[in-house]
C-alpha cells in the first residue's frame, strides 16, 4: 500500500504553495517540512519583503489565497524607476501603461505564510509530516522509499514512507538535491545583499526603485505600514532596501551605526526618494546563481529554489517558483484525469519542457543585468544607458520586458489565467 501519491519535501513558501494548488486533485499528498508548521517557525515565512508580481498574484487569487494575504496587508507597485548611477540613462515603467492595477505588490513573506498555513491544515488530501527531515531516498520502478527522521519530545524516530513521486521544493541547500547527486550550474557573483526596512520624509507614491551601481543593484520596494500607526500619519513613507554590496565591503556597512547608514545610503541612493530618516535591522545573505541541469528525473521534480536560485535584481526568483508551482499543479492534475501515474516521465518531461524556457530567460535576464551594471568599461557604460534610454522611448522593449517582470510572458498555466485546475466534477 502506497503511503502518498505525492511527497512534497519543503513546506515553506513554494513546497506549501504546490500543496494548496493540488487541493482538487485526487492525490493523497504529503509534505515533509523541518520545523513545526506556523508561520512564526518556518524560515521561508520570516520578515523579508518579497516582490510579488502580477503574475503571482493572480495564481494565489485563483487558489483563494489573495483575499487573506491583501487583508494582511499589501502594497502595489504601481510605477518602477529603473536608472544608472552617476550616468544619464534612466527607465520609467507604469501600470496604467499595461492595463493593470499594479506592476506588482510587496507582501511580507510572514503574511504570505499566514495565508498559507490554515489553508493546508483545512485540506483534506494533504497530511504535514513535521518536525522531520529526509535521510534517505531509494528510488524503484514503481515508487520511492523515503527515509525520513522525525523529530520527537523524547527522542527522534526513524521511518521509511513510500510515493509514487518526490518533488524537492527544500530550498537553496536543498538536501533531495544533495542525497541524489543532481549535477548544479553554480555561477558567483562576489556580491552580498544586505537588507533592512527603512524610512524617508516623503511618501512612496506606490514606485519601486532599481537603481544600478559598480558595486551591484540598490532597490527600494515600497511597504505601507500595516502593524501600527506611524506617527504623523507617516504610514507610507516605508520602504524594504535591497543593498548589494561587494563581498569585501559587506563587514563595513554592518558594522556601521545607523546614522552612519543612512548617509551612506544618501550618498549611494541620491534624493528621488527623499531623506532617509531611519533603519531597522540589517541582515545579509551571499549572492549567486545555482541552476539544476536536470529538474526532473523517474519519480522526481525539482521546484523554485532547489531548482533555481538567481541574483535578486529585478524580483523574480519568488515569482519563478511560484510559475514552477503552477504549471506542476497543472501537469499532475491532467495526469489524474488521465488515471496516470504522476511520477511518469512523460508528465514530468511535460513540466520540465515547459518550465525551461522561462527559466532561461530569468536567469539571462537578471545575470545579464549584473554583469552588464557592474562593468566600469565606458564603452559599457555609454552602451547601457543608451539601452535604457531605447528602451524608455520604445513603447514594443518596454512592454516585452514589462510583461516578462509581470510573469505575464510566454505559454502561462491556468492558474495564471484565472482557470481552475479540475473542472468540475473530474477530481471527484
Amino acid at each position: 500500500m502506497m503511503d502518498y501519491d505525492i511527497l512534497i519535501v519543503g513546506g515553506g513558501m513554494v513546497g506549501a504553495s504546490l500543496a494548496c494548488a493540488l487541493k482538487d486533485v485526487p492525490f493523497k499528498v504529503g509534505v515533509i517540512e523541518a520545523v513545526r508548521m506556523a508561520a512564526e517557525h518556518q524560515p521561508s515565512f520570516d520578515a523579508r519583503a518579497i516582490a510579488m508580481a502580477e503574475g503571482s498574484r493572480r495564481i494565489f487569487e485563483t487558489l483563494g489565497l489573495w483575499p487573506a494575504m491583501a487583508q494582511m496587508g499589501v502594497t502595489p507597485i504601481e510605477h518602477i524607476h529603473v536608472s544608472d548611477r552617476g550616468h544619464f540613462g534612466a527607465s520609467r515603467l507604469h501600470a496604467e501603461a499595461y492595463g493593470v492595477e499594479a506592476l506588482g505588490y510587496v507582501v511580507e513573506a510572514e503574511h504570505i505564510g499566514q495565508a498559507l498555513n490554515p489553508a493546508l491544515e483545512a485540506l483534506p488530501n494533504v497530511e504535514m509530516i513535521c518536525p522531520a527531515q529526509v535521510t534517505s531516498l531509494e528510488f524503484q520502478p514503481e515508487q520511492v522509499e523515503v527515509g525520513i527522521e522525525r523529530q520527537g519530545e523524547q527522542k527522534d524516530q526513524q521511518q521509511v514512507i513510500t510515493a509514487r513521486l518526490v518533488v524537492a521544493a527544500d530550498g537553496g541547500h536543498s538536501a533531495v538535491r544533495e542525497l541524489v547527486g543532481t549535477r548544479v550550474l553554480r555561477l558567483g557573483y562576489g556580491q552580498t545583499a544586505v537588507i533592512t526596512t527603512v524610512t524617508t520624509d516623503r511618501e512612496h507614491g506606490g514606485v519601486a526603485y532599481e537603481r544600478f551601481t559598480d558595486s551591484g543593484p540598490l532597490a527600494l520596494l515600497p511597504c505601507d505600514d500595516h502593524h501600527q500607526m506611524m506617527p504623523e500619519g507617516l504610514q507610507k513613507h516605508r520602504w524594504s532596501l535591497v543593498w548589494t554590496a561587494r563581498d569585501e565591503e559587506v563587514d563595513e556597512l554592518l558594522a556601521l551605526s545607523d546614522e552612519q547608514f543612512i548617509h551612506r545610503l544618501q550618498q549611494r541612493f541620491g534624493n528621488r526618494a527623499g531623506n532617509f530618516v531611519s533603519c531597522g535591522q540589517r541582515h545579509n545573505y551571499p549572492l549567486g546563481l545555482q541552476y539544476v541541469r536536470e529538474h526532473v528525473s523517474p519519480r522526481l521534480a525539482f521546484i523554485g529554489n532547489a531548482a533555481h536560485t538567481l541574483h535578486p535584481v529585478a524580483g523574480q526568483g519568488f515569482n519563478l517558483g511560484l510559475r514552477d508551482v503552477a504549471v506542476l499543479a497543472e501537469v499532475l492534475a491532467d495526469a489524474a484525469v488521465q488515471s496516470l501515474d504522476p511520477g511518469d516521465m512523460q508528465s514530468l518531461k511535460s513540466y520540465s519542457d515547459w518550465r525551461r524556457p522561462d527559466h532561461l530567460k530569468v536567469m539571462g535576464l537578471t545575470d545579464s543585468l549584473v554583469r552588464l551594471f557592474s562593468n566600469k568599461a565606458l564603452p559599457v557604460r555609454l552602451s547601457r544607458n543608451l539601452g535604457l534610454l531605447a528602451m524608455d522611448i520604445l513603447p514594443p522593449v518596454k512592454r516585452l520586458l514589462a510583461r516578462q517582470t509581470m510573469g505575464l510572458a510566454g505559454r502561462l498555466s491556468r492558474l495564471a489565467r484565472g482557470l481552475p485546475l479540475v473542472k468540475s466534477g473530474q477530481g471527484e
